[in-house]
């Protein structure tokens, strides 16, 4: 865990505090937590291009199953390394194995919602999850929502929303199919209660014991579908899926590290940059086209977690 003031500067020296001579913005647990977050964003970015590459002939359950395979023997290893107990303190392993249920559904809905859906729609379905953790973090943790997060969190999602361009958005009107978009929708509801999860397990447990009961409990969900529908991967599909599992595993890494150090509303206020990392990997590495929309919405995610960071964190932890 991280050492307190107290330990870094002896009583006798420490400053009596004064916002004049307050430590760098660069130094604070703020600027850790959102440079951990943002590097998340990134990771997981580069995982769905992972995905991308791999061009739904793999089926979901099975990526879902290697990303769970590789992130337990790097966890493990991990966890071993730093000598920590991998079960956690007995108080939280009922909400360690929620955070597993929760983070496993959502990833299974949201690679369904992909299969299913247009791109663009899915993609707007899963980006409300920021919405549903602000609200979650209200009732179940107790963390005031000030209204510069709750801009940030609504601007972010108009950005997004000008990103995926859906139908409806650019004149295409297309209903869409009911049962898909509720799991699209279910989706980013489970990936909120992850994130609730992750950010009170953290007071109290590893960052390593937190991330391990995402794959121990994807194995077990993931298997019995594997083993009736699986399909061997060839080739340099088993480099795409190694890469879903190792940039899926440092992303958790961060994403535990911000959600640790930032309140959950301002948390997901700042991964909204995902769209953005992600639209620029679409016109680079798969060669799609970026219109004005992307262009403004990529601009309100900027601002919006500008915003976002730029707001204080001073409530109490």
């Amino acid at each position: 865990s991280a050492k307190s003031q107290d330990t870094v500067y002896p009583a006798i020296l420490k400053p009596m505090p004064d916002p004049q001579t307050a430590s760098p913005w660069w130094a604070s647990e703020q600027a850790k937590g959102s440079r951990s977050l943002i590097l998340s964003s990134l990771a997981f970015s580069l995982m769905t291009v992972c995905v991308k590459q791999l061009n739904g002939r793999i089926p979901v359950t099975e990526i879902v199953l290697v990303r769970a395979i590789i992130s337990l023997a790097l966890t493990g290893m991990g966890l071993r390394l730093a000598g920590v107990q991998p079960w956690g303190t007995a108080k939280a392993r009922g909400l360690l194995f929620a955070r597993g249920i929760a983070g496993s559904m959502a990833l299974l809905c949201f690679f369904q919602a992909i299969d299913t859906l247009p791109l663009a729609a899915a993609t707007v379905l899963q980006y409300t999850y920021p919405t549903f953790t602000a609200l979650a973090a209200l009732f179940l943790l107790g963390e005031s929502l000030r209204k510069r997060i709750i801009f940030a969190v609504l601007l972010g999602w108009v950005g997004i929303t000008f990103v995926v361009q859906p139908d409806w958005l650019t004149g295409d009107v297309q209903a869409l199919p009911l049962t898909p978009a509720l799991i699209g929708i279910l989706g980013a509801l489970f990936t909120a209660l992850a994130y609730v999860s992750v950010r009170r397990l953290s007071a109290t447990e590893h960052p390593l014991v937190i991330i391990l009961y995402f794959p121990l409990i994807s194995v077990p969900i993931t298997l019995p579908w594997v083993i009736g529908t699986g399909v061997w991967p060839m080739g340099v599909e088993w480099i795409w899926l190694l890469g879903v599992g190792v940039l899926t595993q440092l992303g958790q890494i961060w994403v535990t590290d911000g959600l640790r150090r930032l309140p959950a509303a301002r948390a997901t206020s700042i991964n909204y940059i995902q769209v953005v990392f992600a639209a620029s990997w679409g016109w680079l590495w798969f060669s799609e086209s970026i219109s004005l929309w992307q262009i403004g919405g990529s601009g309100l995610v900027l601002i919006a977690t500008m915003i976002s960071l730029s707001a204080k964190n001073n409530q109490p932890t």
